[in-house]
């Protein structure tokens, strides 16, 4: 059956934000699960987290970068039309249970995941401070959103245009300094990022999870195209996470098996804007 496009709202020149008619996901998913869409019958498929649900209309909002072909064939989409297929929620939820002050890291449009979290934690009387990040002001999202649900929230750019100057590693490392007693970090955005906020944590003894989201294409565990390795462990971030503990990570193989598809990944997005003029 088709999905229909409830809404469709630019938050920044890349990024953008749908709901989707998808009652059955909505009544179920919680926060950390994502779906698998493909656009067309023709398609690929392509996880996206669960940015929000409404499960009183029935929708399931998602949040995602204009990168890639898929991507830019489901920003082309306009309020009303529809996407063939919608699968979810897959994915374990992320554990929030007993967690009394968390420290919730986003990067980039990985605030999209981070965000669903730190609504979580808020609801269940948590302490949450959000640090986000992103390279200048024109690409900030959802900071209404965050301050909403946030009882701190510290904004960082690269070049200093908007909030503070440098990484979310110097505000945590700052914030963790000043006194702040974490029972978690939750980390999510570029796998760089959160190499370096587990690394930071490690350093303190502060648990930290982080989200992954590597190559995937079933999202059951059937294909193994999302494998990682955890602990010296082989996992499937489709089944087994896609929170993992971010101390036990080897992120070096993550990222050079995340871009192993990059050449052909470029190719296909140039086709597509050479053909449709995008």
């Amino acid at each position: 059956m088709p999905y229909k496009i409830l809404k469709r709202e630019e938050l920044n020149p890349q990024v953008i934000r749908m709901e989707i008619d998808a009652p059955l996901v909505a009544k179920k998913a919680q926060a950390g699960q994502f779906i698998i869409l493909r656009v067309d019958d023709v398609g690929e498929r392509i996880p996206l987290t669960v940015a929000d649900t409404d499960p009183g209309r029935g929708s399931v909002t998602i949040i995602f970068q204009t990168v890639g072909k898929t991507t830019l064939k489901l920003g082309a989409k306009s309020e009303g039309d529809t996407i063939a297929d919608f699968v979810g929620p897959l994915g374990r939820a992320t554990e929030t249970e007993g967690l009394k002050k968390v420290a919730v890291i986003g990067g980039g449009v990985g605030c999209a995941i981070a965000y669903p979290v730190a609504k979580k934690l808020s609801s269940i009387g948590c302490t949450v401070h959000s640090i986000v990040g992103f390279r200048n002001k024109d690409l900030v999202i959802l900071e209404k959103e965050f301050r909403e649900v946030s009882d701190r929230y510290v904004l960082t750019s690269d070049d200093g245009s908007v909030g503070e100057k440098g990484l979310v590693t110097d505000a945590l490392k700052r914030l963790i300094e000043e006194g702040e007693a974490y029972d978690e970090v939750i980390a999510i955005g570029p796998l760089i990022m959160m190499k370096f906020v587990a690394r930071l944590t490690k350093e303190y003894g502060i648990k930290t999870v982080v989200s992954m989201n590597p190559i995937m294409i079933d999202g059951t565990g059937m294909c193994g195209g999302c494998r990682l390795s955890v602990g010296g462990e082989t996992k499937f971030a489709c089944v087994d996470g896609p929170d993992f503990d971010g101390h036990q990570v080897d992120f070096d193989e993550a990222m050079a098996r995340n871009a192993a598809y990059r050449d052909f990944e470029t190719r296909e997005r140039d086709e597509y804007c050479r053909l449709y003029g995008k």
